[in-house]
């Protein structure tokens, strides 16, 4: 008997450990990296074995008993992965299970698309001290349900908080090493929602107040290009806003009626991959972003304004009037 069956044998009793982990992963290293962050953050890891291995009635029979987090990477998203992923995002959800998934920046578009039940944290080729930081948190947050009890003032207060201790924890790794990458894109048409729709003409200003429309796409865009043109001569650190830059792209995207990826939309934000979609999961939460799913290809989602999104962005735009592009 390996390790791995002894362990999923020693729980399928149903006995629980508290902050225990399960790590999936198809590839040794992985499992071996996972395992030695996992006990690093003080949890016990009493399963281990392949994420592509895992089937549908098992993983139903037993999620319960994998303890109280998955610890699931991702970087290969091939088709029995991509499976596996998706019974574990629809189990976990049920369960309330914590997932945390490492994936690589090709990947992320299909495995982003895969976990849409979960509120699951991703990692973007995270480092050892990005992986703890991920960990804590979620320890911090066990079980899951109590995040929705958080204000959004504190959820918001959380993130930056965290964003703080992952920087201090990859400086201090970087002390003794260096590292860093990502890069990605892509568009599709869409249309407003109903409740965002332009004025009817047969509507009067006693029936309702007209509502402004979105600026000009190209404003939003310079305003983008001033922005980032910061870099060039400041640490970008000083004035990153990646949440203000999300909504600004999207808001540029839905003027030009296009559809933003996650991967352009984590480029757009100016900050690492997985800071990113920590801002997205956020604003999503928030009810200020949305998932669409592609309808031609299900292995990708796209991220866009809410229609509460789109009116706020719009009123914005229309109160600053004229001195937009001074806006920054």
């Amino acid at each position: 008997m390996t390790q791995a069956d002894f362990a999923y044998h020693a729980i399928s009793d149903g006995s629980a450990v508290s902050n225990t982990a399960a790590i999936l992963a198809d590839a040794d290293a992985a499992r071996e990296e996972w395992c030695a962050d996992a006990e690093a953050a003080g949890l016990t890891v009493i399963r281990q074995c392949g994420l592509s291995d895992f089937s549908g009635q098992s993983l139903h029979q037993h999620i319960g008993a994998l303890g109280d987090i998955l610890l699931v990477d991702c970087r290969d998203a091939g088709a029995a992965a991509l499976a596996g992923l998706a019974r574990i995002d629809d189990a976990a959800s049920r369960s309330g299970v914590g997932l945390v998934v490492s994936v690589s920046p090709e990947a992320l578009e299909a495995v982003f698309a895969c976990v849409s039940n979960c509120d699951a944290d991703f990692l973007v080729d995270p480092t050892p001290a990005e992986r703890i930081v991920a960990l804590g948190q979620v320890i911090a947050h066990a079980p899951r349900a109590r995040v929705r009890e958080l204000s959004a003032d504190d959820r918001t207060t959380l993130l930056r908080l965290t964003e703080q201790v992952g920087e201090i924890a990859a400086r201090l790794e970087s002390m003794g090493q260096a590292g860093l990458s990502p890069q990605g894109g892509a568009f599709r048409f869409e249309s407003p929602g109903n409740a965002f729709r332009g004025q009817n003409e047969n509507e009067t200003s006693l029936i309702r107040k007209p509502r402004p429309s979105l600026p000009d796409p190209r404003l939003v865009r310079e305003i983008i290009r001033q922005r980032q043109m910061r870099a060039k001569f400041f640490e970008g650190d000083f004035f990153a806003d990646p949440a203000w830059d999300i909504l600004l792209d999207l808001t540029a995207a839905r003027a030009e009626h296009k559809r933003v990826s996650v991967t352009s939309l984590c480029i757009a934000s100016g900050v690492p991959p997985t800071t990113a979609l920590r801002w997205i999961t956020q604003l999503i939460e928030a009810g200020l972003l949305e998932r669409v799913q592609d309808d031609t290809d299900k292995r990708r989602a796209f991220i866009a304004l809410t229609d509460k999104a789109a009116h706020a962005m719009a009123e914005y735009f229309a109160a600053i009037g004229a001195g937009a592009g001074n806006a920054r």
